[in-house]
């Protein structure tokens, strides 16, 4: 079966009782990602960014690229599946997560196939918000800057661009965990180190 590129997005603002800090919960959910058979390409930085709504807790985001034999539907009910071994439970709109699995982006450009459109609450790709959420986009132009939008033909770098105009600045905390043996994909999940950058 042929295998297919995607771009994923991954999120948590709460500490997990067995992973820790929601860095390192974004390390053991790529653990398990890999586990379920999922290539993991590239990673990219873990990014902390203040709180989205009403919640008031900052979350720790990254990006991934992954490869798989997966449609998107099917790499989506595996994406659910780890959310809810985690502990996620649906909720209100900005409470706090555990963790957050979203697929952005595919190989096979947009799903469900042209001209079909997806109801409510159905998978959408590439994702229906992602071009105006910097959070997303950061950590994403890190491993995939040129990867084209399929609606527009922007790459992920032009749309982060246009999103934060010419000589805006927002300072960042990218956090990594330390001191475990690394796994395949780069990140591991114990002890979190942190330093500052400016965009």
């Amino acid at each position: 079966m042929a295998l297919s590129r995607y771009a994923l997005a991954l999120g948590s603002n709460r500490r997990h009782g067995r992973y820790g800090a929601p860095a390192c919960v974004i390390a053991a959910a790529l653990d398990a990602l890999a586990e379920a058979g999922v290539r993991i390409v590239r990673v990219s930085s873990v990014i902390a960014t203040p709180p989205l709504g009403p919640g008031g807790r900052a979350f720790a985001n990254a990006a991934a690229i992954v490869e798989s034999a997966l449609s998107p539907p099917a790499l989506l009910a595996l994406l659910k599946a780890i959310e809810h071994a985690f502990g996620r439970r649906r909720g209100r709109r900005w409470g706090a997560r555990v963790i957050d699995l979203d697929i952005i982006l595919w190989s096979g450009g947009r799903w469900p196939p042209f001209p079909r459109r997806p109801g409510p609450g159905r998978l959408a790709v590439p994702h229906a918000a992602w071009t105006g959420r910097d959070f997303v986009l950061v950590p994403l132009a890190q491993i995939a800057g040129g990867w084209r939008d399929p609606r527009s033909g922007r790459t992920v770098r032009h749309m982060l661009g246009r999103l934060r105009p010419s000589g805006a600045r927002r300072r960042l905390t990218v956090t990594r965990c330390i001191n475990r043996e690394p796994a395949s994909h780069g990140l591991v999940a114990q002890s979190v180190e942190q330093r500052t950058f400016n965009l």
